[in-house]
């Protein structure tokens, strides 16, 4: 269990997913640039969270913008819409009737991607949800604007490790304070920070180790 005050974004799960080094310069070291991506991303998000707005469709609860927290990943964040259905088996909610089952729903500007990092940010949020209500939740929904689908996420007990091994990595470096090396791929090109991390750097040859290999060279 995690005290508030050393609460992680649940957000830089998403960032951390997609590269490690990113997400320390952005959470750890405070960097931050934008690009066309993450533009457009901010301005999708502005959309999705008005902020405590509750609206009823017949059987239909939503909310955004809701505030979530969990102690066991000492994460905390908003969720751009929670659905909330009405269930015989849910939850009662406080001037409503009946019970409800909450489903997180998360907005993207862009498509689909090739790792996991979306879907373990919805995993995170079900998570805090299922801590905050005490309720279990089996899936939920990522919304990519470029197909303007949604795409439907089960929340496994593998992705629900992945996202626990995650945030504890996340809390191990935020305390070291540490910014790690990674090696270059062809998404570093995708990265609104590559003019401030320079990927290219990764690969030179450490001072220290070319120190060394020129003392036994010359032994």
């Amino acid at each position: 269990m995690y005290a508030e005050e050393d609460y992680l974004m649940l957000s830089g799960i998403q960032h951390f997913a997609f590269c490690r080094r990113q997400w320390a310069m952005i959470h750890i070291e405070q960097q931050w640039a934008e690009n066309y991506q993450t533009t457009a991303g901010e301005l999708m998000h502005k959309k999705a969270h008005d902020e405590g707005s509750f609206e009823k469709r017949g059987d239909l609860l939503i909310v955004r913008g809701l505030r979530i927290s969990s102690h066991e990943l000492g994460l905390s964040g908003q969720c751009d819409v929670v659905e909330f259905h009405q269930d015989q088996h849910g939850i009662e909610l406080f001037g409503y009737d009946r019970t409800w089952n909450p489903i997180p729903v998360e907005y993207k500007h862009g498509s689909p991607k090739e790792n996991n990092s979306d879907e373990l940010q919805l995993c995170a949020q079900a998570i805090c949800l299922e801590e905050m209500f005490q309720v279990r939740i089996p899936d939920g929904y990522l919304y990519y604007g470029e197909n303007r689908r949604r795409s439907h996420v089960e929340f496994t007990d593998e992705l629900r490790d992945d996202v626990q091994k995650a945030a504890k990595e996340m809390h191990a470096l935020f305390q070291r304070g540490y910014t790690p090396n990674v090696k270059p791929t062809k998404q570093c090109k995708a990265c609104s920070l590559e003019s401030l991390c320079i990927p290219k750097l990764q690969k030179t040859i450490k001072v220290r180790k070319y120190i060394e290999q020129n003392i036994k060279a010359n032994d």
